[in-house]
């Protein structure tokens, strides 16, 4: 008898992780762009045998310390508007691709998101309820829509370091708000701080490890340092129970790609496609078959797939680059 109800609990608490992960995520970061889209930018993503897009909103702050964000603007790009979320969301479910709508923060001149930190109380206050108006507002377009998977913040360590209380109370009016599945994108260090997985569905990371500081490391060299990674991530995913989701992950095509993945210092021009495709086929091999790892999203695709990329661009996309039919390669065999 208790044998039958181990099973039976083994058997719950088994498929409580893999109902979540019946179908690998297999996305794109879809940029956004001044325009409406439609079949001719949709059609390339489905080429690839993707099966999500991550549409990324945005909200721009003036500085580190600026407790006010903008958004839904007409300034803003349409892709970047409520409208033009609904507009692409629209047209990519056309072609059969789900959605994870993720809105984020831009700090002018690129500052780092993670560092957001308020000088007191009553600017943590206002940047709150600014915040929370930019990711209810579009919560509520996310649930008007049906969208599969939201996506609450984006690389906010500060700000989920000192107010923690607040994003659990987000959370919760979030929910009342949207019924679909919910996840943070917690930047590659600071996953193992965030303190609400519990209160969400994935445990979404930025994939961004270091592996390698070679010039061009081989397959096996970014396979190597995923060691010192993998294991914990794996760990940390258990002990919640907790399916893991890459939010974003990719490397750009140029020299050192593995050593410090999330740079996108412009000064890093030497094209190296080797070093792109092998960082991202060594990902693909690590991950992809693990039952406890949903997918992810590649960073990042742009609507006009003809014109960008390609073998002289140095840059995060894999567009026209070799690195593309690895990625087409294992969506189809994983889809």
């Amino acid at each position: 008898m208790r044998f039958l109800f181990g099973l039976v609990l083994l058997s719950i608490f088994g498929c409580s992780m893999k109902s979540v992960d019946s179908q690998k995520i297999n996305g794109v970061s879809f940029v956004a762009s001044g325009i409406a889209i439609d079949s001719s930018h949709t059609k390339p993503v489905a080429s690839i045998h993707a099966n999500y897009a991550a549409i990324m909103p945005f909200g721009f702050i003036q500085d580190l310390e600026h407790p006010e964000l903008f958004f839904n603007s007409q300034r803003q790009w349409f892709g970047e508007t409520r409208a033009g979320v609904k507009q692409y969301i629209e047209s990519l479910r056309k072609q059969n691709i789900k959605i994870m709508l993720k809105p984020q923060i831009w700090v002018s001149h690129g500052a780092y998101t993670g560092h957001i930190d308020m000088e007191s109380d009553v600017d943590w206050q206002t940047f709150e309820n600014t915040y929370s108006r930019f990711i209810l507002e579009f919560a509520e377009l996310a649930e008007e829509l049906q969208v599969e998977l939201f996506c609450i913040g984006t690389e906010l360590d500060y700000f989920i370091k000192n107010r923690p209380e607040y994003w659990h109370n987000l959370i919760e009016t979030i929910k009342e708000v949207y019924k679909g599945k919910l996840t943070y994108a917690a930047n590659w260090d600071e996953f193992k701080r965030t303190p609400f997985w519990n209160d969400i569905d994935y445990i979404g990371i930025d994939a961004y490890f270091p592996l390698s500081d070679l010039q061009t490391p081989t397959i096996e060299d970014c396979k190597n340092g995923w060691l010192m990674h993998k294991p914990i991530i794996n760990k940390y995913a258990d002990s919640l129970n907790k399916p893991v989701l890459f939010t974003e992950f990719g490397y750009r095509s140029v020299d050192y790609t593995a050593k410090e993945p999330w740079k996108s210092d412009r000064s890093m021009t030497q094209v190296n496609l080797s070093a792109q495709a092998n960082a991202t086929q060594a990902l693909f091999e690590t991950f992809w078959e693990e039952p406890w790892f949903s997918g992810g999203f590649v960073w990042k695709w742009f609507h006009n797939h003809d014109d960008i990329g390609g073998e002289t661009n140095s840059q995060f996309t894999p567009q026209n680059k070799p690195v593309e039919s690895i990625i087409k390669s294992h969506y189809q065999l994983h889809n």
